[in-house]
């Protein structure tokens, strides 16, 4: 599997998201994305209890620990790389977590629109 270039919506270097837990379609602990993925897990996000309980309802409980995948479980706080169309989804819902621009592939943008991301941003003033 080829990587896509490591690249993030802003057109800089894609950031580091998470080493622990350990995050990634390629478990490296950034957002990298290729053309097995999917998923599209490009989307750098903290975990808030909302997003999680909104996930398990809607059928990928990423809280409950799976470790015959040496998954941990996500808490509220933990950053984790997002599909794309899940991020959107929780958006549409009123219910997405914060996003790290830096850390979200470039490849989101094809599901998710730069100004849905930015509301967003962990960054934000007043988020």
């Amino acid at each position: 599997m080829e990587q896509d270039e490591s690249v993030n919506v802003l057109g800089g270097a894609l950031a580091h998201c998470s080493s622990d837990p350990l995050t990634g379609f390629f478990r490296d602990g950034h957002c990298n994305t290729c053309a097995a993925d999917q998923g599209s897990h490009t989307v750098c996000a903290v975990m808030t209890a909302e997003f999680l309980a909104f996930s398990k309802y809607v059928g990928n409980d990423l809280s409950t620990p799976m470790p015959q995948f040496r998954f941990p479980g996500l808490k509220p706080g933990d950053s984790w790389c997002l599909c794309a169309g899940r991020f959107l989804q929780a958006h549409d819902e009123g219910c997405a977590p914060k996003v790290n621009l830096e850390a979200t592939h470039k490849r989101a943008l094809e599901i998710v629109p730069l100004d849905v991301l930015e509301e967003h941003n962990i960054t934000a003033s007043g988020k």
